[in-house]
């Protein structure tokens, strides 16, 4: 059976939470409660988020539709997980769960539930629970609007890519100190540094927000707040905006190193290319997942810049 929006099935990604984690680190409840406690850390909390997204969870299943078919997956399988071009996806969790589903998907749009409104911002899963059961129905039939999100893309001179919803990091896997060729709208720049980091705007929430909000602190203790005015307050970038942001983390000045390409917007067909000059270690990875990576190293060209898809987002109205 296909709904008005012409899907043939329901797949709901879920996630562990901590206390599932914990449960499945330490072997029981009562040991991951006596060593949390023992850290004077509170147990309590952990078990109300838990008991908060089971609940959530246990919503949904009833909620959902009969007459259509539904798969429930956690989010350890997704790297072995195959779409289908008619699957209408929901993520229960976190925002980062929809950036963790993104890259396994093509044209499927994503209804992101937030079960836990008290404890999730909800940037990218705008339904609560409460209103899940109505926002499938709305989904299946077709009538709600699409938000596509902005997607960043590095493409490797041997035909690796790589996409990101939130970030992309170019640098070294040990975060030592990271050397290449920045080229950056007819300059180019040997640097050495931390790392580069080029934020999509759904990313300028996070990362590219605490590297504005440190810069603008060293600029503030060095210039005065007058002379900085509100630099920490310029990190929004709306998600469907065909725009990325690069920064450059700590750069070193030196002999061979200079400073003078640390940021800058990326938009239209526009690209930032970087060439490595790392013998080892070098590594392009996205939204935060260091283990998901592709080799960088000496010599490998990346040309980094919207990528020509987007996260199908269904935003309420």
């Amino acid at each position: 059976m296909a709904g008005g929006g012409g899907f043939t099935k329901i797949v709901v990604v879920t996630r562990k939470t901590m206390l599932e984690e914990l449960v499945e680190r330490h072997g029981t409840r009562g040991q991951a409660r006596f060593l949390a406690e023992s850290r004077g850390e509170s147990f309590t909390e952990v078990e109300q988020a838990h008991e908060t997204y089971e609940h959530a969870r246990q919503t949904l299943r009833k909620g959902l539709p009969a007459g259509v078919r539904c798969q429930w997956i956690e989010r350890g399988f997704l790297p072995n997980f195959l779409f289908g071009p008619h699957d209408l996806v929901l993520t229960l969790g976190p925002d980062g769960l929809v950036v963790n589903v993104a890259k396994y998907l093509a044209t499927q749009p994503v209804l992101g539930i937030n079960p836990d409104p008290e404890r999730i911002d909800g940037v990218l899963v705008p339904f609560p629970i409460g209103a899940a059961a109505a926002a499938l129905a709305a989904a299946l039939a077709g009538s709600i609007p699409i938000r596509r999100i902005t997607m960043a893309r590095a493409r490797l001179d041997d035909g690796q890519t790589i996409d990101a919803v939130n970030d992309l990091f170019i640098g070294i896997q040990s975060h030592a100190s990271a050397r290449y060729r920045i080229e950056y709208r007819h300059q180019v720049e040997n640097q050495s540094s931390s790392g580069v980091i080029v934020s999509t705007g759904a990313g300028s929430t996070g990362w590219y927000r605490s590297v504005m909000t440190a810069a603008a602190g060293l600029a503030r203790a060095h210039l005065g707040k007058k002379a900085v005015g509100d630099l920490a307050d310029r990190y929004p970038l709306d998600a469907t905006a065909r725009e990325l942001r690069f920064s450059v983390r700590e750069p070193f000045t030196s002999l061979s190193s200079a400073a003078g390409l640390v940021w800058g917007p990326i938009t239209g067909s526009e690209t930032l290319d970087i060439v490595s000059q790392m013998p080892t270690g070098g590594v392009i990875f996205s939204d935060g997942m260091e283990q998901d990576f592709v080799k960088f190293e000496a010599g490998m060209r990346a040309r980094i810049g919207i990528a020509d898809r987007s996260l199908e987002l269904l935003w309420p109205a």
